[in-house]
């Protein structure tokens, strides 16, 4: 089996602009009609996505994954339109996977709280660490005037994606990351550590990241994530996994 690749359905809104596709503005668009939300209203176009997603997965390893769930009610009415494009390829005499592998991203502290109840439908969680952020800190990345606020070493942050891994291993499901946080090579012994088994970097850190993990202990990281959850010290997380990297991978750093 070759390696799979995950496909994401349509993410835009917010600071994602799609120049095909009519616009509109929006007071606050981080928490407007972006994502799953713009697809679930436009089944049309979300159809089309998913279609072409079942056919391509029918020669190659290929998974698919909604972006932006908040609750269960989106998960069940996204694998209902899914549902609805297998039947109809079905029907046309079309080949497609009907086994395809669906997963969600986990962007929202709702879907963080409700993680155990979407594990049961789903077959993967990728944790995107930027909205994650945002949306649990109420810090807006890309104003400059509190972007300092906005900190991945947060306890809460921390709490949420252990509280996600916990959720996924008790239906057997995998967790990953995909997100800043994935291609910050500072983060990863805290990362592997919290029980995250995939990291989606960006392609130019991919072999940082890969050597990364190579170099560190699993059970090493394991009681560094146990004492980091017992912090309420952000800079304090932030050098104990600053400080296993430098101990593993030093050269990587500079």
């Amino acid at each position: 089996m070759p390696h799979s690749v995950i496909i994401r359905t349509l993410d835009i809104g917010g600071d994602k602009v799609a120049s095909s596709l009519e616009t509109w503005e929006e007071e606050n668009p981080f928490l407007g009609c972006r994502a799953i939300r713009f697809c679930l209203e436009n089944p049309a176009i979300f159809k089309t996505q998913l279609r072409a997603i079942l056919r391509a997965a029918v020669l190659n390893n290929i998974r698919v994954m909604y972006p932006m769930i908040s609750g269960i009610e989106e998960l069940r009415r996204a694998n209902a339109i899914l549902e609805e494009c297998k039947q109809e390829l079905a029907g046309e005499g079309i080949p497609f996977n009907p086994w395809i592998e669906v997963g969600v991203m986990i962007e929202t502290p709702s879907a963080v709280l409700v993680a155990d109840h979407l594990s049961r439908e789903v077959r993967f969680f990728s944790i995107g660490t930027n909205d994650l952020i945002q949306y649990s800190i109420a810090v807006d990345r890309l104003n400059d005037r509190i972007a300092h606020l906005y900190n991945p070493t947060h306890p809460s942050i921390l709490r949420m994606i252990k509280m996600v891994v916990e959720s996924g291993r008790a239906r057997g499901i995998w967790t990953g990351i995909c997100g800043e946080m994935a291609s910050d090579i500072q983060l990863t012994p805290l990362l592997i550590g919290l029980g995250v088994e995939e990291l989606s970097a960006t392609s130019v850190m991919v072999p940082r990241v890969k050597k990364a993990v190579q170099s560190l202990d699993a059970a090493a990281c394991a009681k560094l994530a146990a004492e980091a959850l017992e912090s309420d010290d952000s800079a304090a997380i932030l050098e104990l996994s600053q400080s296993m990297a430098r101990a593993n991978y030093a050269d990587l750093l500079d």
